[in-house]
């Protein structure tokens, strides 16, 4: 009898195990799946960018309604970044709202939290939603201090057993709404690497944006879309959504990749792609494009239409991603794509420039796990001035950074070669 209650003892823990192993197998299955793709080849080149049918097109498609009267100033790098940040914070009166990916330690995190804790303790309402795996290295203590003095503090999808078919779809926004009036959005994350104006290794290349004007509500709706979810707390009234009047002449339209709608950003970026009549030019740390993708970009130069990329060079955070991604170029190469390494720091920057009309600016990388994968927050800009700035900023980009051209990349080192192959196969997760 002894016997048998062990044999039958050992049988419910294999049983046991074989089932909590399936489990986790599929859950990892699930979340290493991307989305489904709703794109199955180019978008047609219909409607020009000049066109007023592309701008009623996109407004109609994709996020919000075109709006008018919006003023966009553009800050490079930490040292206009951040100070233009802190200082909106400080004038807060109402109500701050902050949502980032990324939230790490160090000079700047305690800057920021020291910040949200004094108007927090001024009797301002503020919120901060951080994506649970992006600010994993923060420092535990910075948020139980900001919970203390009153700052309502969220993680964006923990780790929970009722989390776990989505652990893999993360926030990857970048908002700031400061009284519901001022706004920014960009790529900075809260983190020291972010400091300082690009010129050394240590000093991150990056861009971010203020927004004054009606554009700004769309962004605070942008931001409570996921915290109701977090929190089942609904923003409305005049602290978050005031009356807004116009601020400058700049047509803008938020696009947001929500949850169960995040080919949003997949299908925009195609449809916008599509629209070129000149050239192309792409600002991004993470260029790992799906099939539909590459083909839009090729498709572009069969048309004539003439693509630059820039890309990091050396200093890359995620090696394993510039390897995918190298592993990509060759057609594009072929094709005359122009792709460019950027050479003095990282390059973080994510931007998408069509002729010289039309920007989209955010926190969307041209890889599957933002078209795909994660929620994001781009800004389209209809606007030749803006467009123009934005290009002025890319020449200066551009010539800091190198060409790459077929011959050096067919050349690469048979090892190289084989790395960049394997790293390929998981280019929709980077």
């Amino acid at each position: 009898m002894l016997d048998w209650l062990r044999r039958a003892r050992r049988r419910i823990v294999l049983s046991a195990t074989v089932m909590g192993l399936t489990l986790a197998a599929v859950v990892v299955a699930l979340n290493l799946m991307p989305d489904r793709r709703e794109l199955r080849g180019p978008v047609a080149s219909i409607l020009s960018s000049t066109d007023p049918e592309f701008q009623r097109s996109l407004a109609g498609l994709f996020g919000s309604d075109l709006m008018d009267g919006n003023a966009i100033d553009i800050l490079q790098n930490g040292d206009e970044i951040f100070p233009a940040m802190l200082e909106a914070i400080a004038s807060a009166q109402t109500s701050i709202n902050f949502e980032t990916y990324v939230y790490w330690s160090g000079q700047i995190a305690d800057q920021f939290a020291d910040a949200l804790i004094e108007r927090a303790q001024a009797g301002v309402e503020v919120r901060v939603l951080l994506d649970w795996a992006g600010s994993e290295p923060m420092n535990p203590e910075l948020v139980d201090a900001m919970a203390a003095e009153g700052v309502k503090v969220s993680r964006f999808r923990p780790l929970r057993w009722y989390t776990l078919d989505r652990i893999n779809n993360r926030t990857h926004r970048k908002l700031l709404i400061v009284d519901g009036e001022t706004g920014f959005i960009g790529g900075v994350g809260i983190g020291d690497e972010w400091l300082g104006d690009a010129s050394s290794p240590d000093e991150w290349r990056e861009t971010h944006y203020r927004i004054e004007g009606p554009v700004v509500a769309a962004m605070q709706g942008g931001f409570a879309s996921n915290w109701v979810e977090d929190t089942g707390e609904i923003l409305q009234d005049v602290r978050f959504f005031p009356p807004l009047e116009p601020a400058g002449e700049v047509a803008a339209q938020l696009v947001l990749s929500p949850t169960g709608s995040r080919n949003y950003m997949h299908l925009m970026l195609m449809t916008v792609i599509a629209s070129a009549q000149h050239q192309i030019r792409i600002t991004t740390p993470y260029f790992v494009p799906d099939e539909v993708a590459v083909n839009q970009l090729l498709d572009a130069r069969a048309r004539g239409v003439a693509v630059d990329i820039i890309v990091p060079g050396a200093h890359m955070s995620k090696e394993m991603v510039r390897r995918a991604s190298r592993q990509l170029w060759g057609p594009l190469l072929k094709a005359g794509v122009r792709i460019h390494e950027f050479q003095p720091t990282f390059m973080h920057a994510k931007l998408l420039i069509v002729d010289d009309v039309f920007a989209s600016i955010g926190s969307t990388n041209f890889d599957e796990r933002s078209f795909r994968l994660n929620d994001e927050a781009n800004l389209n800009v209809f606007d030749p001035e803006f467009a123009a700035a934005k290009i002025d900023i890319f020449e200066q980009d551009l010539a800091r950074a190198r060409q790459i051209t077929l011959q050096e990349w067919q050349d690469r080192p048979l090892r190289t070669q084989v790395a960049d192959w394997v790293w390929s196969w998981l280019r929709t997760q980077f």
